[in-house]
């Protein structure tokens, strides 16, 4: 039986991986690694699933935005760079037989007509719960609703491109 999909909100500081990197990734598709977050780890590892939807977000910026959309195309797996001790996010506590941290992969559909600020999100009250308008949130990786994902795309000037 089918599950329904489900959609995500990803942020990434665009000095770091921008939506531009993705899109130039082969095949527009690259591994989310880095994450550190418990929380943000079982959301990818239990949850996340081929054709599931991701608000690509830019964070860590003057003015953070919504800016495209991606979609999940791997389920999770082991993060590699928790086991190199060379890699900025490795993790001594990670091995093979216990990597710890996952990954997925993501790949890049479209940018939004209009990038989406922290403000223009916080203009509509049906986007009040959104998790990235929430005071101290700062997972990573966060669900959004379907509504939510519905109203952000058609504010970001775009029907959902998942659905073509």
């Amino acid at each position: 039986m089918n599950r329904p999909r489900h959609y995500w909100l990803m942020k990434s500081e665009p000095h770091c991986f921008s939506f531009t990197d993705l899109r130039q990734c082969p095949d527009g598709t690259d591994c989310w690694d880095g994450v550190r977050n418990y929380q943000a780890r079982n959301f990818m590892r239990d949850v996340m699933q081929p054709g599931d939807g991701v608000l690509f977000y830019h964070s860590n910026i003057k003015d953070p935005a919504i800016v495209g959309v991606a979609k999940i195309v791997s389920t999770g797996y082991p993060d590699h760079t928790a086991l190199d001790p060379r890699e900025k996010h490795f993790d001594p506590r990670a091995t093979v037989e216990n990597p710890i941290w996952v990954m997925v992969d993501v790949q890049y559909v479209i940018p939004l007509t209009r990038q989406l600020t922290r403000n223009d999100l916080r203009a509509h009250p049906d986007l009040a719960a959104m998790g990235v308008l929430r005071k101290g949130n700062r997972l990573s990786v966060q669900p959004v609703t379907l509504e939510e994902w519905r109203l952000v795309l058609a504010l970001g000037g775009m029907v959902d491109p998942l659905e073509r």
